[in-house]
């Protein structure tokens, strides 16, 4: 199996597509301006106390206040608050956390009441995104996750990833980690450590406790509350961190300021997979490039088709996703009902287990599958999907089919799912029903361009159309193209867009920059 990644960055987003067998599995988008991140942390305040849910909720800059419960302030608050104190009131000299004693742990029993107090500053790290109506879910035992290590303060713990299975490689882990870290930190070894060299886990410390340090040194500055103490490394490179494996074949990136994030990144936790990394300098987009775009179109929507005419249906609503499996208009088995129902509910099983990676779903989903007769059948359908889903990164857990045929999935939900919208509004009528004749189409076109020649005096552009429109304006030895770079300049370039509607069109200048040439009655 071939597994490729395809970072495509915009100037208001990034967005990273893996491939495996040209395949898309996921597709992970971020904005570029995006501050409320999971894993950045934040000196933030407390509005709220609420007593009847032992939770309160703080200020961290969110239109809605964050979540904060009591069983979330981690065992080592005590020590964390009062090391917080010591450093908001000392400006000239940082608290050495070696050298802090450490307190007892926070009482599971305890209430929030009697543990913090509205207008008090408290350190908070984002762990669930806000989704729908709810804000920001905190807490406030924080960690620094690099590739193969997780730093913890005030935490004087090793523990080793149960998915390392070797007792002697656990051992020699643990034993490692106790003989490097420093004082009242904690380290957690994660899976893909197994097999390191001191030399490589030493590096990622250093670099982990120099992510402290630099958050210390924002909290003993901070002169407002919230406050943004530490940052997750640049979007492409925290999408990435989480993604790469040391199997990937390619990493394709169409930014040069990216590229070299990402190759410096490769470099630093697997130097001999650096040239991996290359630069794209196609015209075509990127994902059209790579036919990500068209995947796109075809797997996001509500009705999701796979093999011999069968199909999906996913509906999403507030408490839970629901999947509908139907058979379409297949050909018949012709070894009976049951051999159909099997055959298409394993290809359903196949399709369902990317859709949740492609779409990032979580929390409740239950599938209908066609009902079958038979108890090994249905054995075979529960066994397909956990083998499907061994894959995914996502914690999750299925149940085998109930009586009713249905099947209960559970799946890790840290961002809300993605919802890629497949519908295309008309870019000619924009809802009214009736439009321009569509063969003057060329003639809008060519008004544009010469207004932005002449009048803008904007000499280079690229002017993104459907790949149908496209292939009109550049067919014949004299084409359409060809007469208005005779006419107004050899700087307009053509690009066939898969992501625009029939009669959409986007001008961009040199830098990859919107030039915004909507007339009035397109805008309304």
């Amino acid at each position: 199996m071939t597994s490729e990644l395809v970072v495509d960055v915009q100037p208001k987003e990034v967005s990273i597509a893996l491939l495996e067998d040209k395949s898309l599995v996921e597709l992970q988008s971020e904005g570029r301006n995006l501050s409320f991140s999971v894993g950045n942390m934040y000196l933030g305040r407390i509005k709220k106390l609420m007593p009847g849910l032992n939770a309160c909720f703080v200020d961290v800059g969110y239109e809605k206040d964050a979540f904060l419960h009591y069983l979330d302030l981690g065992p080592q608050f005590n020590s964390l608050e009062k090391y917080v104190k010591q450093t908001l009131s000392d400006k000239k000299k940082l608290p050495q956390i070696t050298k802090a004693t450490i307190l007892p742990d926070l009482e599971k029993d305890g209430t929030v009441a009697n543990t913090l107090k509205v207008g008090q500053e408290v350190v908070v790290q984002i762990v669930k995104e806000p989704i729908s109506t709810k804000g920001p879910r905190l807490t406030s035992e924080i960690s620094f996750a690099g590739r193969y290590l997780v730093l913890i303060p005030f935490n004087d713990k090793v523990s080793v990833s149960q998915k390392i299975k070797s007792s002697e490689e656990r051992a020699r882990l643990k034993q490692l980690l106790m003989s490097i870290k420093p004082k009242n930190f904690g380290v957690i070894v994660r899976t893909v450590a197994e097999g390191k060299r001191v030399a490589e886990l030493d590096g990622e410390l250093k670099v982990l406790l120099k992510h402290w340090e630099d958050a210390v040194t924002k909290i003993q500055k901070a002169t407002k509350f919230p406050t943004l103490i530490y940052e997750e490394t640049s979007r492409a490179v925290g999408l990435l961190r989480d993604l790469f494996n040391p199997s990937f074949e390619n990493i394709y990136v169409n930014d040069e300021a990216v590229f070299h994030e990402i190759k410096d990144y490769v470099a630093l936790i697997a130097p001999e997979r650096a040239g991996i990394v290359k630069l794209y300098k196609g015209q075509l987009p990127i994902y059209d490039n790579f036919g990500i775009t068209k995947q796109i179109k075809s797997s996001f929507g509500k009705t999701v088709s796979y093999k011999s005419g069968a199909y999906l249906i996913i509906e999403h609503t507030e408490a839970l996703h629901v999947v509908d499996v139907n058979s379409g208009n297949r050909t018949k088995n012709a070894n009976g009902q049951e051999a159909n129902a099997l055959e298409v509910n394993l290809g359903a099983a196949d399709e369902l287990a990317r859709q949740l990676r492609l779409r990032d779903m979580g929390g409740i989903i239950v599938v209908d599958f066609i009902d079958m007769n038979e108890a090994e059948n249905r054995q075979k359908l529960y066994e397909r999907m956990c083998a499907n889903m061994q894959k995914d990164r996502a914690r999750h857990n299925i149940l085998p089919l109930s009586k009713f045929g249905l099947m209960q999935i559970t799946r890790q939900r840290v961002r809300p799912a993605m919802d890629v919208n497949t519908t295309e509004i008309c870019p000619t009528c924009f809802g009214k029903g009736t439009i321009k004749s569509s063969i003057l189409f060329t003639d809008t076109l060519e008004s544009k361009i010469d207004y932005l020649v002449n009048k803008l005096k904007i000499k280079k552009f690229s002017l993104h159309i459907h790949p149908y429109i496209a292939a009109y304006i550049n067919q014949g030895l004299v084409s359409l193209k060809r007469k208005w770079q005779m006419k107004y300049g050899f700087g307009i370039k053509i690009i066939p867009s898969q992501k625009l509607a029939f009669l959409e069109y986007v001008f961009y200048d040199p830098h990859g920059e919107e030039i915004d040439m909507k007339e009035e009655f397109e805008i309304k």
